[in-house]
């Protein structure tokens, strides 16, 4: 059995951990730079995200405080707006263009919006194939018998959820941010300048979702070089 954690392939691992650092390290520079502009509407991230799902007629999403640092999300179950404390208060762009951004996520729910219909859907199915791919695959290879390349192929198959869950969140979130500096613009909560500023938060954010889906891949393919050329007789 090969050492399965250093190997040749491990390079595709270090790949994908340096390209999500980077990407966070640059969504956090973008924000804090960002996060010097005072709005000239001088509204706070939770002021803007009320005035936007009300002017799009949405009243039954409650607007939360969180603790953390950019730990801001929506949840549809629940129908809560939840805003960190680096954006709930906050009068810059940078927190409006966010908070803009998790009203962009109930936009889509209540418009019904199919990916992030799928989405959620998928969450649990990715949750199952993480959690499950990797003992499954061990399992697999401890047995080294005609139910090992079975095991194999299903490890792999999970794990592949959990990567199809990544894919899928990327037009969410990039639908999310579109529908954010259209609201942000037509409330005219934020100025022309104001608003190419919030686009830079908000591209260097999605960038994180690329650099995850990117990292979850080329996992995926390390898998597949290690496992899935292996015979039950190895």
């Amino acid at each position: 059995m090969p050492f399965i954690y250093w190997d040749s392939t491990y390079f595709l691992v270090i790949i994908g951990a340096v390209i999500c650092m980077i990407a966070s390290a640059r969504v956090n520079s973008t924000f804090r730079t960002y996060s010097a502009y005072r709005s000239m509407s001088g509204m706070t991230g939770a002021q803007a995200a009320e005035r936007i799902l009300h002017a799009s007629g949405i009243y039954d999403v409650s607007i939360h405080r969180v603790s953390g640092n950019l730990t801001d999300h929506y949840n549809p179950a629940q129908k809560t707006l939840n805003l960190s404390d680096s954006v709930c208060n906050s009068t810059s762009v940078a927190a409006i263009g966010v908070a803009a951004h998790e009203c962009g996520h109930a936009l889509q729910h209540a418009k019904g919006y199919v990916p992030l219909k799928l989405r959620s859907a998928f969450v649990p199915i990715a949750n199952f194939g993480s959690a499950l791919a990797w003992p499954v695959l061990i399992v697999g290879l401890i047995l080294n018998n005609r139910s090992s390349m079975f095991l194999i192929h299903l490890g792999i198959l999970l794990f592949s959820f959990a990567v199809l869950f990544q894919l899928i969140t990327l037009p969410v979130e990039f639908d999310a941010s579109r529908r954010a500096l259209l609201q942000l613009r037509q409330q005219g909560i934020l100025g022309e300048q104001e608003l190419g500023q919030t686009r830079k938060v908000l591209k260097a954010a999605a960038l994180t979702y690329v650099a995850s889906a990117a990292s979850a891949i080329l996992q995926l393919l390390r898998i597949i070089l290690l496992f899935g050329g292996r015979r039950s007789d190895d």
